[in-house]
C-alpha cells in the first residue's frame, strides 16, 4: 500500500454514517470484478478485527465524479482513511491482510 501523507479528504456525504470512528477502509469496486470479491473478504476480516474501523464498498461506476477526484484508475482500489476521512494509504489490486493492518497503524 502506498502512502499519500496529507492526502485528499473524502466527503462525509459519500460515507454517511458508515465511516469508522477510528479509520475507514474504502473499497472501489465494479460489478464484474472478481478480485473485488477477494478484496471485500480481506477488508471485512480486518475491519471485524480492529475496533472503530469499518469497511465501506463503493460501486466505481455509480460514483464517477468521486473516482476522478480521487484518481482511482482500476478496481479494486482500497483507500485507508483516518478519523478525519483523509487518505493516508492506497492500494490497487487485492491487498494482503498484513499490509492492510500495517496501513491502519498509520491511520489510527
Amino acid at each position: 500500500m502506498s502512502g499519500h501523507e496529507g492526502g485528499p479528504r473524502v466527503d462525509v456525504a459519500v460515507l454517511g454514517d458508515r465511516a469508522g470512528r477510528r479509520a475507514t477502509l474504502l473499497q472501489f469496486s465494479t460489478v464484474f470484478c472478481a478480485p473485488c470479491r477477494a478484496t471485500r473478504r480481506v477488508l471485512a476480516e480486518v475491519a471485524a478485527m480492529v475496533p472503530g474501523v469499518t469497511h465501506v464498498e463503493i460501486d466505481a461506476e455509480a460514483h464517477l465524479a468521486l473516482v476522478r477526484a480521487l484518481e482511482i484508475e482500476a478496481t479494486p482500489t482500497t483507500l485507508v482513511l483516518d478519523a478525519d476521512r483523509r487518505v493516508v494509504r492506497r492500494a490497487a489490486g487485492v491487498p494482503r491482510k498484513a499490509d492492510v493492518i500495517a496501513a491502519l497503524g498509520e491511520a489510527i
